[in-house]
């Protein structure tokens, strides 16, 4: 959520206003909990098939839990997606209290949850039991960050590799491009810091700007899996206000704030995890009118080749 700068937002497990009821989705399609498909940004529904060993699937998305409007109707289509998705691993930003409770009400028995806090809005992981093992985790202080941000680090292993999870909320707002060039160089150094037998991936709400990124740039040994994968149209904005409706924007804008990095491992005989696809998803609108959050989430598989 690009707001929280400059406002103080009440957080609550319900909501006192109401969108208006009965709102058609403009592709003719909703999404409800349970509705086990989901359709992607490119049109086609995705049905999670037998799980493929060789494939790493992974959910990265700012839920927007600050928002009042709706929070029981958008946690369950949340709950939707990662249930028809299935994703092995889960990044999630600007989570609350509620939210975080309600999702574990409805998937504790397939995955583990780790916070990046308790207080106001966090960020968190969940891991697919079945596939990944954690084997331990820390939490990063930025330390100049005015918005409690930090970085969320998981050492797991999937398959019988060793992985370096991470995910963050980076500092928000135009204004705050310093600070957020700062969070990108901390990440960029711990993920180049990685054993050469480790892959380290990225996902979250990094609120970026492509001339910020171009200032701070990328360690040779770390990508953009988006451009990796040919900076496809279909999945470039994850925040556009244009298409966007839950928040009443003056200004429309759309940015690729939500990015995921890939460090490849180097050491000999490891298998060397490649970016498969990318799709955005949460762009169908909920019954009661919204969307499950103001960003779109990102779905991606990548393969160990």
């Amino acid at each position: 959520m690009e707001d929280v700068c400059g406002r103080e937002r009440k957080i609550t497990s319900s909501t006192t206003s109401n969108r208006k009821q009965g709102e058609e989705n403009p592709a003719g399609n909703r999404n409800e909990a349970g509705d086990g498909a989901a359709v992607c940004s490119d049109g086609a529904e995705h049905q999670p098939d037998e799980e493929d060993n060789n494939t790493l699937s992974l959910i990265s998305w700012n839920v927007d839990g600050l928002d009042e409007e709706e929070q029981p109707e958008r946690a369950r289509g949340l709950c939707s997606y990662l249930i028809s998705h299935s994703p092995d691993v889960v990044l999630l930003q600007e989570l609350i209290q509620p939210y975080t409770l309600f999702v574990k009400k409805h998937l504790a028995d397939n995955y583990a949850f780790i916070e990046g806090g308790k207080e106001n809005y966090f960020i968190g992981m969940m891991l697919k039991k079945s596939r990944i093992t954690l084997l331990d985790s820390e939490i990063v202080t930025y330390p100049t960050t005015s918005m409690m941000r930090n970085l969320l680090v998981a050492q797991v292993l999937f398959k019988g590799q060793k992985f370096c999870l991470m995910t963050s909320h980076f500092e928000s707002c135009k204004a705050n491009a310093g600070e957020r060039m700062r969070q990108l160089r901390l990440v960029m150094k711990r993920m180049a810091e990685v054993p050469d037998d480790v892959t380290a991936l990225f996902g979250g709400d990094t609120n970026l700007r492509d001339a910020e990124v171009g200032k701070v740039g990328l360690p040779d040994c770390v990508c953009d899996v988006w451009e990796q994968l040919g900076e496809p149209e279909h999945c470039r904005y994850t925040w556009d206000t244009h298409a966007n409706t839950n928040n009443d924007h003056r200004y429309k804008s759309r940015f690729r704030f939500d990015r995921l990095y890939l460090r490849r491992a180097a050491g000999d005989g490891v298998p060397q995890l490649e970016p498969d696809s990318m799709a955005l998803i949460g762009m169908e609108k909920l019954k009661c009118g919204c969307y499950t959050s103001d960003h779109w989430g990102i779905y991606c598989t990548l393969s160990a080749q």
